[in-house]
């Protein structure tokens, strides 16, 4: 309990220095505002609404409420099977958080339909996120997805609870558009408009950061593709009514990710009423806003913000977690290295051993989430989110305010984690000596 970890910390995949950076941006959602409880509910509601009303959906989907607590990020959905599940960084679905509709999937019936339980390359997404022809699997990482996921599931289990035959592609696309169409048509920004204290956590010390590095001369810009007023209202809200003074650049309805790459769309400057203006832009001066294109060069470092980070951090310090983790490396080793004994008492040790580890694996898992457990790992391994989060974030982190607690110049050092061939084999010494390592792993 000595080694707890924080949960306000910078967590580093890559060596970087603060010294080195010049420039930082934003983007505004879930970086510099934090939403509430209550947006995902609206997002929920307002899509389920959409397909009844111009999907032509049943109006008995409208029984179902959205449940905070059912998906986490990072699950890839089966569109052609209509089943959501938890897959780590080697393309291995941990049984146990496959789920079709509301209810899991036995493990017998996962391993029939994928033949095992490792899913082809071919068949996932890329490691963008992006679902190319032919590809069934489609993860859903970010945070506004978690209602997309919660709806699909729930409209999955009302047609199989009630004997409907129907097409899976369909539903998922249409699920799709209309979780779309809430933010296109402004359902989600006028709803947050026009009661922003229940939508828009303030607590979050954006105005401090901002300044932070305002005062160290940094230069700074915000990239989102919300609007132009519902961003100014919400940064009046957080920041001040003076916000734009604190960036040089801000740039609207950006269209990403294809904002980054599309060289066809010249930027537009828009006025104070939110109006697109003609005038060839030459220049981005400070102080203005503008719409579409940019084209990035190589060498941008990346911070993410993963606010279920210190959600999972808290867990990972209780006096269980850690008794329970230390207790259940003990019982792999144990497991390893008893299995050379097969006469039949110590098989039937091993037996239990692994009833108890298994019952231990699912108790942790749901100290997370009931039905997917951890953000960041299955029951041994990455998770396929935890994959993609090492390969593009140099440093991640809870939220902004994190970057108050270092200096300006401060280089984080990722933590050197031990290759399966750098560490002790379980047979090369007991148990007892062994414990002392694992708060070190537990740590990385």
């Amino acid at each position: 309990m000595s080694n707890l970890l924080n949960p306000d910390a910078i967590f580093s995949n890559n060596e970087m220095s603060l010294s080195d950076i010049e420039i930082y941006g934003f983007d505004y959602d879930y970086t510099l505002v934090f939403y509430s409880k209550h947006l995902h509910t609206l997002i929920f509601n307002a899509a389920r609404d959409l397909l009844i009303n111009e999907h032509r959906y049943p109006v008995e989907i409208r029984k179902y409420e959205y449940d905070p607590n059912f998906a986490i990020r990072g699950l890839h959905y089966d569109v052609q099977r209509a089943v959501l599940m938890k897959i780590d960084a080697f393309h291995y679905i941990q049984l146990g958080t496959v789920y079709r509709g509301l209810s899991v999937v036995p493990d017998e019936e996962v391993i029939e339909m994928y033949e095992g339980s490792h899913v082809p390359l071919e068949q996932m997404s890329d490691f963008y996120g992006k679902s190319s022809h032919g590809n069934t699997m489609k993860q859903f990482m970010d945070i506004f997805s978690l209602p997309e996921m919660t709806l699909l599931s729930c409209v999955n289990e009302y047609f199989l609870k009630n004997n409907i035959d129907y097409e899976p592609v369909h539903l998922y696309k249409d699920v799709k558009d209309s979780i779309r169409d809430v933010h296109t048509k402004g359902i989600m920004y006028r709803a947050i408009e026009a009661d922003i204290e229940k939508y828009i956590c303030y607590p979050e010390q954006t105005r401090a950061v901002l300044a932070k590095l305002a005062d160290h001369g940094k230069k700074m810009f915000l990239i989102t593709n919300s609007p132009s007023s519902f961003v100014d209202k919400g940064m009046r809200y957080i920041v001040g009514k003076d916000w734009r003074d604190l960036f040089d650049v801000v740039i609207v309805q950006a269209e990403k990710p294809n904002f980054f790459n599309d060289k066809r769309r010249p930027f537009r400057k828009v006025n104070e009423k939110g109006v697109l203006l003609w005038d060839k832009i030459y220049k981005l001066q400070k102080g203005q806003i503008y719409k579409q294109d940019l084209t990035l060069k190589h060498g941008w470092r990346t911070g993410a913000i993963i606010p279920e980070l210190r959600s999972e951090l808290r867990i990972m310090n209780t006096e269980q977690y850690i008794q329970t983790m230390t207790w259940l490396q003990t019982l792999t080793g144990l497991l390893e290295q008893m299995q050379v004994h097969r006469d039949a008492e110590s098989q039937l040790v091993l037996q239990e051993w692994k009833k108890e580890r298994k019952e231990m694996r699912e108790m942790t898992k749901g100290s997370f989430n009931t039905q997917f457990g951890s953000l960041f790992r299955t029951d041994q391994n990455p998770t396929y989110f935890l994959r993609r989060l090492s390969r593009f974030a140099d440093i991640y982190m809870a939220s902004l305010s994190c970057l108050l607690s270092y200096d300006v110049s401060h280089t984080f050092y990722p933590r050197r984690t031990p290759l399966q061939h750098e560490l002790p084999a379980w047979s090369d010494r007991p148990p007892a000596t062994r414990l002392p390592l694992l708060q070190e792993a537990q740590a990385k």
